[in-house]
């Protein structure tokens, strides 16, 4: 059952909602009656002039008032949002509506479907008495619609159009955090990144870094960095056994090319509706270090490429980051500065961050100052931590005429507190809120039918094939080849010498009238003797044995490692 589906209209026994508190009654239906002063005060504060989207009705007091709208202005999306809440309260169907009419409205919207239930969005509704009933409570004209998508996988794992990003442009801060490195490591891999812009070394994949990496710490690379610092075999080390796990994980496949252009992102359908780009996760959500870094790679490749539009009529895109609660875990003071600046500075340029998570305490203070679009979930409250972040979590909201910690236990399935920036940017009352049904599917589609849409869209030829160029590895792969070459060059050269000179003390020693008596039979010298012997063509030939297969392992060895 969906979690918009579900009717609170009569109470349920503690057993068959373990996550809601015993005490909790379920609210009652809406109401037909007046509402009360306290509700149309908080209703005058959503009652907009221009376009925006539409969240529900007001609760108090246990009752739905369909007449008291609550909503969120469609020019400050850009001002970023929190959606939280406990597991099972609603998040995702949250997220569903508001882009279902973001999308509507011609804004696109990326998500990140990480159980693989966001799929729906592109399908219709299915119609039943669970979504007539809640459509009613909260006075919304319920159709069932499908909008328009666009089905993204990481790496090509999974369903999906490949998204893949090269490792110069993922950074040495975001792979520090997904290599769970330290503040040394870290400095030490941002060292490792400067050495290779600097001397034109792409670093496409990670076996480009990995053999930057090696280098750096061979004796013919050691010198390369003396003059800023140096790299430690140590550090080295850990860099290197970091790489090698992160790929036996799978996560080699995520970078390489062609790279995404995260643009695509923008697109709008040909009726005008924005499209919803979905990254489908399920396969790689064991990995959650992974996809959370990289969702805040799409966000501040964004960042980098768009420009500057100050405040819009409508956002150029709403970006919701779900799971946000791991990005910030374990985080460096380095990674945190680049995100609280992307979020801070990325509003100016036409692009509004949702971050989704349980509670407000797992978004650093300097980044929730920045969300001004808050709708929270209920919370449980089972144990003294739970505790202790519904009271944090009480104070993130403006003063209110509602008791928040008990409201905020007692709230039901799709149900939440909102409050968001007016037109004027100014916060709006805090409203309990009762949540429209999404009009699309609330669940997956089949696979078939997602697979067919990856297929048919026109990017799938565009990224579904991943290319290996000549990169960092290959470079430093043939210069070691030349290297050996040369060495064996130079041992072939000094035993010729050697033999030449040692032929020459030979000659040297013979008594001259013996040499000029065989003279007349044309005898041949002592070099060409020496040079003609078994034992030197026994040499030769093992020089040159040796030679060409040095030669031959470098050129056959590179192309066998190729991709």
């Amino acid at each position: 059952m969906s979690d918009t589906e579900q009717p609170p209209t009569t109470p349920e026994p503690p057993s068959a909602t373990p996550d809601r508190p015993p005490t909790s009654p379920a609210p009652p239906p809406a109401s037909s009656e007046p509402a009360p002063g306290q509700v149309a005060e908080i209703a005058a504060g959503y009652a907009f002039e221009g376009p925006a989207l539409e969240l529900g009705a007001v609760l108090w007091d246990g009752v739905c008032h369909p007449d008291a709208r609550v909503r969120i202005p469609l020019p400050v999306l850009n001002r970023h949002g929190l959606v939280a809440g406990a597991t099972g309260t609603g998040k995702t169907k949250t997220l569903q509506l508001i882009a279902e009419q973001l999308s509507a409205q011609g804004v696109p919207v990326f998500l990140a479907d990480i159980k693989g239930d966001v799929s729906g969005v592109s399908a219709p509704g299915q119609d039943g008495e669970k979504v007539r009933e809640r459509a009613a409570q909260v006075g919304q004209e319920w159709t069932p619609t499908g909008f328009p998508c666009a089905f993204y996988g990481l790496g090509g794992v999974g369903p999906g159009i490949p998204v893949r990003a090269t490792v110069t442009s993922f950074g040495p801060v975001l792979l520090s955090k997904v290599l769970q490195l330290n503040r040394t490591q870290e400095q030490s891999l941002g060292l490792i990144f400067h050495y290779a812009d600097s001397k034109g070394l792409e670093l496409v994949d990670l076996k480009d870094l990995r053999a930057v990496v090696a280098f750096l710490v061979s004796d013919v690379g050691k010198p390369e960095l003396k003059g800023i610092g140096g790299l430690s075999t140590v550090t080295a080390g850990v860099i290197l056994r970091a790489l090698t796990a992160f790929e036996q994980q799978g996560a080699g496949g995520f970078f390489g090319e062609p790279e995404f252009d995260t643009s695509e992102f923008l697109r709008t359908a040909p009726d005008g509706r924005g499209t919803v780009s979905v990254l489908e996760l399920p396969s790689v959500q064991q990995q959650p270090q992974l996809f959370s870094t990289f969702l805040m790679w799409l966000l501040a490749d964004l960042f980098h490429d768009l420009p500057e539009v100050g405040d819009l009529e409508k956002p150029k895109l709403v970006f919701f980051f779900d799971e946000a609660h791991l990005l910030f875990k374990g985080a460096s003071q380095a990674f945190l500065e680049s995100i609280t600046q992307t979020v801070r500075l990325i509003r100016s340029k036409g692009v509004g961050v949702f971050f989704v998570t349980q509670t407000p305490k797992d978004v650093p203070a300097d980044v929730l100052a920045q969300l001004g679009n808050r709708v929270q979930h209920a919370l449980r409250a089972f144990t003294p931590d739970d505790a202790k972040a519904l009271k944090a979590t009480v104070r993130t909201f403006p003063d209110s005429a509602y008791d928040l910690e008990e409201v905020l236990t007692s709230l039901g399935t799709g149900e939440a507190v909102v409050t968001v920036l007016s037109e004027r940017g100014a916060p709006t009352p805090v409203a309990a809120t009762r949540l429209r049904a999404p009009e699309s599917l609330m669940g997956p589609v089949d696979a078939a039918v997602l697979e067919a849409a990856v297929r048919a869209s026109p990017l799938y030829g565009r990224y579904a094939q991943a290319v290996d160029r000549e990169s960092a590895y290959e470079r430093l792969s043939a210069d070691e080849a030349a290297r050996a070459a040369r060495a064996a060059d130079e041992a072939a050269r000094a035993e010729r010498e050697k033999a030449e000179k040692q032929a020459a003390k030979e000659a040297a020693r013979k008594p001259a009238g013996t040499e000029r008596a065989r003279a007349p039979e044309e005898e041949p010298s002592l070099v060409d003797q020496v040079v003609g012997s078994g034992m030197f063509r026994s040499l030769a030939r093992s020089i040159g044995t040796q030679l060409g297969r040095e030669i031959s392992r470098s050129v056959f060895g590179t192309a066998r490692r190729r991709r």
